[in-house]
């Protein structure tokens, strides 16, 4: 077995080779890869991206990345369409073949019904004088000096090549359809990342029990009404359901702490004046950032200037938004 030391080198080198790779791949943009993203930005139909081995792979991707972005995207295996799958093309749609050598099998049988077809052809290739480039439209370079495998066979350095290409075209795309956060949250309605873009403060705080009291009730049913709600605070609300104050288990320490006597505090006595607070439609993202900034565990909710509820930090917890 390796040693450690000669391990943490390997390693080293083909990360070492693999971003060489990617920098290198910024000589080769050219006007190729301008007119592919006009010509994709203004395709009626969808972009269908195949490839065959690891390239396949690369290109399935591309196509999560560019559906997730904007850019509708389909996934072809190579050997599959010559099989049959070549029926998924439609008339309006743009085609993006992947392939280190340009020259294999499959790739070779492919490329002419592509042609035939009418449809645009970008080749995203390893090898610029190879039968796929010379066929293509357009060509992307993805030429890389050599494999991070040690035989120069296993393709390594090749695919992260290809995988940086894929996400430069996406990212280019994105940009130029100024796609926002909110396109973005509708394709990721799903997970941690969706509900960072879309789920609001009131989404939660509806959720909870919406402890309250007024300001001169007395200190018993402060307790009571912290103690039965579970949220750590009760909110002391004025005549017109707007916030005068909060009170937290923090406050009922001190309070004990300070005074001997407490039957003659009232809420107004121990609360906390200028509590935190986020208006209900803001997002829980920002509500998270908001309770780390100022190292308190719940918020107050207004809706506008109303009194609307708590959120707590095990409400956000608890959606994954961390």
């Amino acid at each position: 077995m390796k040693s450690k030391k000669s391990i943490i080198q390997s390693a080293s080198r083909t990360l070492e080779l693999e971003s060489r790779a990617i920098l290198t791949l910024i000589k080769h943009l050219n006007d190729d890869f301008a007119e592919v993203v006009d010509t994709i930005l203004h395709c009626h139909g969808r972009v269908i991206v195949t490839g065959i081995g690891k390239s396949a792979i690369i290109a399935q991707k591309i196509v999560a990345t560019f559906n997730s972005t904007g850019t509708p995207a389909i996934f072809m295996h190579a050997a599959d369409a010559i099989h049959g799958d070549l029926g998924m093309i439609q008339t309006r749609d743009v085609v993006i073949c992947l392939s280190k050598s340009g020259n294999t099998p499959e790739i070779k049988v492919l490329t002419p019904l592509l042609k035939m077809s009418g449809n645009t052809l970008i080749g995203m290739v390893g090898e610029i004088n190879s039968f796929l480039a010379l066929q293509a439209d357009f060509v992307l370079n993805t030429t890389v000096e050599r494999e991070a495998c040690p035989h120069n066979l296993a393709p390594t350095t090749s695919t992260t090549a290809q995988l940086a290409m894929g996400d430069a075209l996406a990212i280019c795309l994105l940009e130029s359809r100024d796609f926002k956060q909110d396109d973005f949250a509708k394709f990721h309605p799903g997970g941690a990342l969706g509900k960072k873009l879309y789920l609001k403060v009131g989404d939660l705080a509806v959720r909870n029990e919406k402890p309250q009291i007024n300001s001169t009730a007395p200190v018993k049913e402060v307790l009571v009404e912290i103690s039965k709600n579970r949220l750590g605070a009760v909110a002391v609300i004025g005549d017109k359901n707007n916030i005068l104050g909060v009170i937290t288990d923090g406050d009922i320490r001190r309070m004990l702490e300070n005074h001997s006597d407490i039957t003659t505090l009232t809420a107004a006595n121990i609360m906390g004046t200028n509590p935190k607070n986020i208006q209900f439609d803001a997002l829980a993202v920002d509500a998270l950032a908001m309770i780390k900034a100022n190292n308190i565990t719940q918020l107050l909710v207004l809706k506008e200037k109303a009194y609307f509820g708590i959120i707590h930090l095990h409400d956000l917890l608890n959606e994954g938004i961390v």
